[in-house]
């Protein structure tokens, strides 16, 4: 058994009282009118899946709670004269509704999903500050055919819209499936520019490191080519000395043997001088030692007056001689 909180006065908020919910069954139908409810007792009227009637109308009503549309057992449903300005999203789902009176209301305009509402046979409208394009759609409402044409006309209106809705939300996907296309090929693009770059700069790096390799090769070929000249030069420098050396080491024993024999004989020339010096001029002359040498004196300077240009050429050899040894000899040295 199940009960509901319905107020008793205008106040609607101050006294209340619980009533039984199955005191306002009878059959196949709920009556709820005229109870100045405010709200819809969805979890009571979901325990009585048989009772597919429900007037709630003369009510205070401003909204349907999103969980009305669970009650898919419904076939008639009265709302007429409360204070709804909108009805839930989804009342689409009311698949067995077939009667809707949402008479005397304020409502502007209707779900999209009402277009889903097939079994829809009756429909009223009126007195809603409807857009005109639905108001136009529902009609006067003024007897039941007119109501049954409201349905349909209603239902043809919703279903134009709906597929304006579905239009539009294909559009909008295809835009955005394009703007997600265009997203990935300019992240594509921008992850082929980074690699192309990272690339780039790889072979860039490559190309320092080579440089800088070649030129450190060039370097080392070079400097082992400096090194390779300056050892040639060296050995042209050692062979050239050793050549000099050679060169002028080799006439050296004859200028010294040359050297000792014109000493030797100037030393005999001297001895002989000092002989003769000593044979002519002291006390000495008169010794039989000093006649042979006091006669070989005169013979020899009788000789030098005949031969007196050949003893003066003789002296200018001797001298010329004797100044290209000292000359010579200090060279040595």
């Amino acid at each position: 058994m199940s009960v509901f909180i319905f107020p008793t006065d205008s106040s609607m908020s101050k006294n209340s009282k619980v009533l039984n919910l199955k005191d306002k069954i009878s059959g196949n139908e709920v009556d709820l009118s005229l109870c100045n409810l405010t709200e819809v007792p969805v979890r009571e009227l979901a325990l009585f899946p048989k009772a597919t009637v429900v007037d709630l109308s003369c009510n205070n009503i401003t909204s349907l709670p999103p969980e009305f549309c669970s009650l898919t057992h419904l076939v008639k449903v009265d709302l007429s004269k409360n204070q709804l300005t909108c009805l839930p999203d989804d009342l689409g789902s009311l698949s067995n509704l077939q009667h809707l009176d949402l008479y005397n209301n304020k409502l502007t305009v209707l779900p999209v999903s009402f277009s889903q509402l097939r079994g829809l046979k009756w429909l009223d409208l009126k007195d809603n500050p409807l857009e005109p394009d639905l108001a136009k759609a529902a009609g006067d409402c003024l007897d039941e055919k007119q109501c049954k044409q409201c349905a349909s006309k209603v239902l043809q209106h919703m279903r134009a819209l709906q597929e304006e809705v579905d239009h539009a939300r294909e559009k909008r996907l295809l835009r955005e499936k394009e703007l997600e296309r265009k997203r990935e090929v300019k992240q594509r693009e921008r992850e082929a520019k980074e690699k192309e770059a990272r690339k780039q700069e790889k072979a860039e790096e490559k190309e320092k490191r080579r440089k800088e390799y070649n030129a450190q090769m060039a370097a080392l070929a070079a400097k082992e080519q400096q090194k390779k000249k300056n050892e040639q030069k060296k050995k042209k420098n050692r062979q050239a000395a050793d050549k000099k050396v050679v060169v002028e080491s080799g006439p050296k024993p004859r200028l010294s043997l040359i050297g000792l024999l014109f000493k030797l004989l100037l030393l005999v020339l001297l001895g002989l001088a000092g002989v003769a010096a000593a044979c002519r001029l002291t006390d000495l002359q008169k010794e039989a030692m000093c006649v042979p040498v006091n006669f070989a004196v005169d013979d020899g300077l009788l000789w030098a007056r005949e031969q007196e240009g050949v003893v003066r050429q003789l002296v200018h050899n001797l001298s010329s001689a004797a100044k290209e040894f000292l000359q010579s000899s200090q060279t040595s040295k």
